[in-house]
């Protein structure tokens, strides 16, 4: 304990470190962590890290995924379903099959099992490298939306490949029928599992008497839940967290108050990032130990890297197709829903950037550890220390190649440069506000003018929004004012929530302006 102890406050530290550094150099901070961890795995006598395999993906793919899904636009996803479910899916399964061929090719000793194993692993993106890199650069909202909601999804099918593979692997056969219902059993029963109970949650938060530090203990305990329950009755707890945690995410303003809304954002912001930051970390760290296994194996070294490039570039190539085959299939059979390009060349241009933003990460990195060590009749588990590695590299060179280029590429190429246009972005900002203000000052004139007439709150509170000004004090705040204020504020926000209805606005605009009524709520319960 402590030997630990020291190490994993270090982690930490390092962590909070080497963020601060690549916000000042502009880079996505898992680049920065996984060369940070290679080096500091180099320093002699520092303990061996070693994961448990059967805990890797427990510990952190529930709260990732959670917190993904209470991020992402779902009126966004809806959207652009077609080409979200064509990349989460299609795309992940194509290059599965494309790393399987490849690999039993040109790799002695890979069957065609322990390439679609592989390609599992390897096949899912992973979005924080992606909103890492990209927040540094402005993106269009379709894009954005496109790359989070098959961030989503393809962890789902990337691991339901992986669970395949795995068993054939082991078994040594694969059933087709037996496979296709357990296959619909793990999508139908995992997002249905996950509905369930983020609806018994949702109501377990609004009958409890919870107060802001319970809701936000309870939500950090609800991924686990979920992604267990459904993990027990053997389906996937991948999608029964996305799936219950999209819910959640839907009524969030019927279940938790501004107190919990608020403090909650900080909490999971710190949670989630100090996560992230461990497994990039670990993606370092874990290299000597698998390059040792290597070793043992009589695996050269510069072989095992040919191996890891030669999977790296058909990741990238069979992504860069699936993009331009989604694109083409889209353009032939639903025009209507194109992305919008403001010329032809910026069309073609786009699915080069969804091709090239392929980074990998944590969930490559927790499937590849939650492989297990030797076969249920004792064996060694083949291949195990080459797929480890080919894995390490694969996410290494994505993040280093890709994720180094991806901001250059998006300024230099002038792709976004008038695709959305930012005086019509400002102007639908000026008018929601607009619109909410003249919503304020009507429910005001309409409700209390009469009942409170004569009274100096009411009546400055009146003409500060029929003047658009703020007021300079809270002198007038009282309790008989306030209760009409938080009322006030609540009408804001039914009235948000019916402008989020219209498909042509901005949801992200709305939750931003949803979080300033939270912060005004908390300032008015403090006066």
């Amino acid at each position: 304990m402590h030997t630990i102890l020291p190490f994993f406050l270090a982690m930490i530290a390092a962590i909070v470190l080497l963020n601060m550094w690549a916000i000042k150099l502009k880079i996505a901070y898992p680049i920065l962590l996984v060369l940070a961890g290679l080096i500091i795995s180099l320093i002699p006598g520092l303990p061996m890290v070693k994961v448990d395999p059967e805990l890797i993906f427990f510990i952190f793919l529930p709260p990732l995924l959670f917190e993904a899904a209470w991020s992402v636009s779902f009126k966004e996803m809806k959207k652009w379903w077609r080409i979200i479910t064509s990349f989460a899916f299609l795309v992940v399964f194509f290059t599965a099959f494309s790393v399987a061929i490849a690999t039993n090719y040109f790799i002695p000793g890979f069957s065609i099992a322990i390439g679609f194993l592989l390609g599992g692993i390897v096949s899912p993106p992973d979005a924080v490298s992606t909103g890492a890199i990209t927040r540094f650069v402005k993106i269009p909202r379709s894009t954005s939306a496109i790359l989070e909601g098959e961030s989503l999804l393809n962890d789902a099918s990337s691991l339901i490949i992986f669970r395949f593979a795995l068993v054939a692997v082991g078994t040594g056969q694969f059933i087709w029928q037996e496979a296709a219902l357990s296959f619909l059993w793990m999508v139908i029963g995992g997002a249905g599992i996950g509905l369930l109970l983020a609806w018994i949650f949702v109501k377990a938060h609004k009958l409890l008497p919870t107060d802001a530090p319970s809701d936000i203990a309870m939500t950090l305990i609800e991924p686990y839940l979920m992604y267990w329950v459904a993990e027990e009755l053997h389906s996937s707890g991948v999608l029964a967290v996305v799936a219950g945690g999209l819910y959640m995410s839907a009524h969030r303003l019927m279940f938790l108050n501004s107190t919990s809304r608020v403090r909650g954002f900080s909490v999971w912001e710190s949670f989630v990032f100090l996560l992230n930051g461990m497994v990039f970390l670990l993606i370092g760290l874990s290299l000597p130990e698998v390059v040792k296994g290597l070793r043992s194996e009589g695996i050269a070294l510069s072989t095992a890297i040919g191996y890891g490039v030669l999977v790296t570039v058909v990741l990238i190539v069979a992504r860069m197709i699936s993009a331009y085959a989604a694109l083409i299939a889209t353009m032939i059979f639903r025009p209507s829903v194109m992305p919008q390009a403001s010329s032809r060349r910026r069309r073609w241009l786009i699915p080069l950037l969804l091709g090239w933003t392929g980074m990998r990460g944590v969930v490559s990195l927790a499937a590849a550890l939650a492989i297990p060590v030797t076969l249920d009749n004792g064996e060694a588990f083949p291949q195990r220390n080459l797929i480890l590695f080919i894995t390490f590299v694969a996410i290494l060179l994505t993040l280093l190649v890709q994720g180094l280029t991806l901001p250059y590429f998006i300024t230099r190429s002038g792709l976004f440069g008038a695709m959305e246009n930012e005086e019509e972005e400002e102007a639908a900002r000026k008018n929601m506000k607009r619109g909410l203000k003249q919503h304020i000052y009507e429910f005001l004139k309409s409700k209390y003018e009469t009942d409170f007439k004569g009274h100096p709150g009411i009546e400055k509170f009146i003409l500060q929004w029929e003047e658009r000004a703020k007021a300079t004090d809270d002198s007038w705040m009282n309790e008989t004012t306030k209760p009409i204020f938080l009322e006030l504020l609540e009408s804001q926000r039914q009235y948000l929530a019916e402008l989020n209805k219209d498909p042509d606005v901005d949801e992200e605009m709305i939750r931003q302006q949803l979080y300033q009524i939270d912060l005004e709520e908390e300032r008015l319960r403090m006066v």
